[in-house]
This record gives structure tokens, sequence and C-alpha cells, in this order.
């Protein structure tokens, strides 16, 4: 089996490297990819960079390239809904892409022909994702994730997306990568650390908070990875 490990930020993925023993690194499009043995199943892994083209980009390659056939994104997400607390885990879903608007030809918000507004998370991932998390007595919410070319902090536009999608947590790349993986079949798992919402504090530290959540994810992704290899 070989699984895919993504994030966006540079960040994201380097306390992932950090637990790997004899990682190579291949350069292809302008991007840096790692491989390693761990356990019984090849790993890749790679941060895209911010965005949906990137983050589609990078993970085309991984399946085209180095045969993901399952795909796990770690990564930070800003709250929608007003439940979600800065710290908490949220698994997505369904996902979708906020920022896509052909409304004007008479179609939904998030939608193209031949597309759809939502792809849905593979079940297994999702059932698997909830077993690590009990044996690891991490709190692990599911949710809605909406996804744009955008960096949101327009309260208002926050509750349009909310209300339109039903959306309950907003990032950059999600969504991207979800239509990649199901035009490949490929099942995927995408995993967001709520890095802001409503009770932000004004003292709140994001570079801080994206180091502990990135070592607080990674660790997650391997608990995850652990119940893959035992159930291959």
């Amino acid at each position: 089996m070989v699984v895919g490990i993504m994030g966006a930020m540079p960040e994201e993925i380097e306390p992932v490297l950090a637990r790997l023993d004899d990682v190579r690194r291949h350069e292809i499009a302008d991007n840096i990819y790692y491989t390693s043995l761990y356990g019984s199943l090849d790993l890749v892994i790679a941060y895209s960079k911010i965005g949906k083209v990137f983050s589609a980009l990078t993970a085309a390659t991984m399946i085209e390239r180095f045969g993901v056939d399952k795909m796990l994104f770690s990564g930070v997400a800003g709250a929608i809904n007003s439940e979600l607390q800065i710290g908490d885990l949220i698994a997505a879903t369904k996902l979708c892409q906020h920022d896509l608007d052909i409304t004007a030809f008479g179609h939904p918000y998030g939608y193209v022909p031949e597309g759809k507004v939502f792809i849905e998370s593979d079940s297994y991932l999702l059932e698997i994702a909830a077993i690590a998390a009990d044996k690891k007595s991490i709190s692990l919410k599911r949710g809605i994730v909406a996804t744009g070319d955008q960096f949101v902090a327009d309260a208002g536009r926050k509750e349009w997306i909310g209300k339109t999608f039903g959306a309950d947590a907003l990032e950059m790349e999600g969504a991207s990568v979800a239509v990649v993986c199901d035009a490949f079949d490929v099942p995927f798992f995408i995993l967001r650390a709520i890095s802001d919402a409503a009770d932000v504090d004004a003292g709140f530290d994001f570079d801080t908070f994206l180091k502990s959540s990135a070592e607080k994810s990674a660790d997650f992704i391997f608990a995850i990875i652990d119940e893959l290899d035992k159930n291959k």
C-alpha cells in the first residue's frame, strides 16, 4: 500500500519527516516529494504550497508518479461553526469549493457541469480515524469543510459560507485534493486543526500554534497509518 501524506506548508510535514528513517528526496514540477518505508507501507510526503492549484498539482503528481492509493491531508483551518474551538481536530466528512461561482448560468454555488458541489471523504478512512482517535483519547470532530483561494477574515463572508454550504470550517486546499482523489478513485482523508475561532484571543500567536498543531496532527496521522498498516 502506498500512502500519501500532504500538507500545505513545510511546517505541516516537518514533524512527519522527523519520525521517518531513510527518507529519499525527489524534485518534480518545482516541488519536493519525500519517500520512506514505514512498517509495510510505502509513504509519499509533500507540502503543496498554499491554494487550490498547487494542492491539486501535488495530489495528482503523488498519484500519477508515485502510485499513491490512499491520501491523507493534514493542516489548519478556520472555524465557522461556533462550537469549534482553537486546537480542535476536525475530520472532513465532505468538502466543497466556496469560491466556485457560475450561478449566472443557473447552477448552484460550488458546482460546475459534470462536477458536483460536495466530494465525500472515504468512509473507511473516517472509520479508521475514529478508531485511532478513540485509542489515543482524542476528541475528533466531524464536519463539512469549505475550500477557496481566499483567506476569509470577514465575518459576513464566513456566515454566508456556513449558510450556503452548511460548512463547519474553511481552508484553502482540501476540496481541490478531494476533487483530484475522486477523479482518480483514490480514497482520501482530510484532517484540520482549528487555528481561529469566534472567540480568538487578540494575543493569539499563529506561528506558535502552527508548530504545536503540526506536532499534534502528525501524531494523529501516524496513529491512522499504524491502523492502516495493521489492517492491510
